[in-house]
């Protein structure tokens, strides 16, 4: 059952990013609907801090993104990010402590994220939910990456994303026109994963989370990283990890409940451990 959310518009001009505990989920909200939720740099340093809360709580074991009001972000509010464009500083440093909301450097985040957007979701929001791992879009999604128009470049992944998801046709011709699309045509070409009503899309992406989290959590961790490892360096960087990432899981308290779970013919109740 999807947790009961907040939709009250932020006070501050210049938003924020809401989050909340339930169970083992955490779930962040970007929060400044009253500017289509235009991310700005005080939004964007608290939703470092929340992944940084995602990757280092061991009792999250699932993160979502998500937006309060009709959209979910039209992007950098790019006049309050004029400086850090025009000093050449980057939105998140290159640091191996810090989580990088953008995946791009730094820290790898190690536990699943879920993105669920609607509405308006352009530039910065598009690199928001491929920087995840599964989308789910509402069938009103408005998207585009429209850098180009604006005299600019994409630099929070979409220039890889769109290839590695689309192929190369798909993406590059989405990057290079800036043209708007929709859930149907981002579901066509893989950048989403499902498409469902208005008003749906943050209960489904809860429901996919709460399965995920009933899972050995070291175990889904693994299989993320080794998923990124083949991402990043190959098939045969990620072959080399099977064996010794399964022998270290076959030392955890989670792998023993698992075989027993498996006896008894019962739901295991996993403790990451």
């Amino acid at each position: 059952m999807a947790t009961a959310v907040d939709n009250t518009a932020s006070e501050h001009p210049d938003g924020e990013i809401t989050t909340e505990r339930n169970d083992h989920l955490w779930l962040m909200g970007i929060n400044r609907p009253q500017k289509y939720n235009g991310l700005t740099p005080k939004m964007f340093d608290e939703l470092a801090a929340a992944y940084q809360e995602l990757e280092e709580n061991p009792d999250i074991r699932v993160g979502i993104l998500f937006a309060h009001g009709d959209h979910f972000t039209a992007g950098l509010d790019l006049p309050k990010f004029a400086d850090r464009f025009g000093t050449g500083e980057d939105f998140a440093a290159a640091d191996d402590t810090r989580v990088d909301p953008f995946n791009r450097w730094g820290r790898r985040r190690s536990k699943p994220l879920i993105t669920a957007v609607k509405g308006i979701t352009f530039t910065a929001g598009i690199e928001l939910m491929l920087a995840g791992d599964i989308v789910i879009a509402a069938d009103n999604c408005r998207l585009s990456q429209l850098e180009p128009k604006r005299g600019i470049m994409a630099s929070g992944g979409a220039t890889v994303r769109f290839i590695e998801r689309g192929g190369w046709g798909n993406g590059i011709r989405l990057l290079l026109t800036g043209e708007e699309f929709d859930a149907a045509e981002a579901y066509r070409i893989g950048l989403v994963q499902e498409v469902v009503p208005l008003g749906q899309e943050l209960e489904r992406a809860i429901q996919l989370a709460q399965t995920i989290a009933k899972n050995a959590p070291l175990a889904v961790q693994a299989t993320l990283q080794n998923a990124q490892r083949y991402a990043a360096q190959g098939e045969a960087a990620a072959a080399a990890e099977f064996n010794e990432m399964n022998q270290r899981l076959a030392e955890t308290e989670d792998f023993q409940e698992g075989v027993a779970s498996f006896v008894e013919r019962r739901a295991a109740d996993f403790k990451g451990r």
